[in-house]
């Protein structure tokens, strides 16, 4: 892939839930911003609530935002994408939830020119629903499903209760998630 630092660029990412079975994924396009604005386009993408602590790794160096400023992380609101991209890495980790610790990892794909009329940032295409907010990680995701697909298992009503009343893991909805992305700005 080409390197730039054309603010005019479109990023075509790949999120990919990390260690779920099958992958939860999103393809994504997104202007130049900042890691700050990338974890919006990121929580609405996936379908997180933005409840926790999130963190990016790239190359070895963390970005996030340190509320009580205890965490050794660069700010994630200077870091742009177009110069994290021109200076090679175009695969890098988001962490969201440390307790949970959903890992995602990044890819950028593609540098595209932007279209004329088009909204950005936008969800192109994505497979499976997220696991809900707080159910344990990868580990307690497939605890989760397990209970909530089997009518007799004994966590069955408990957990339908404290989803909301139903949970679909193979649903995903890319106009939902662009009606929301049009918030980001």
């Amino acid at each position: 892939m080409a390197k730039t630092k054309d603010p005019a660029a479109v990023y075509q990412l790949k999120i990919t839930l990390q260690g779920i079975k099958p992958p939860v994924w999103r393809r994504v396009q997104v202007k130049d911003c900042s890691l700050a604005k990338l974890h919006a386009v990121l929580q609405i993408s996936m379908g997180w609530t933005n409840s926790h602590l999130h963190v990016f790794d790239v190359g070895g160096e963390q970005y996030g935002e340190d509320p009580m400023g205890e965490l050794d992380w660069k700010s994630e609101r200077t870091a742009k994408l177009s110069q994290l991209v021109a200076a090679g890495h175009e695969r890098f980790v988001y962490t969201y939830d440390m307790g949970d610790s959903w890992e995602h990892l990044i890819e950028v794909k593609k540098t595209l020119p932007v279209e004329k009329g088009v909204r950005y940032p936008r969800c192109v295409e994505g497979k499976r629903a997220c696991p809900p907010e707080d159910c344990g990680g990868p580990w307690g995701y497939e605890e989760f499903l397990e209970a909530v697909g089997d009518p007799k298992h004994e966590q069955h009503e408990d957990l339908l209760e404290w989803i909301g009343g139903e949970f679909d893991p193979e649903a995903f909805d890319a106009d939902k998630v662009n009606q929301e992305l049009r918030q980001v700005r």
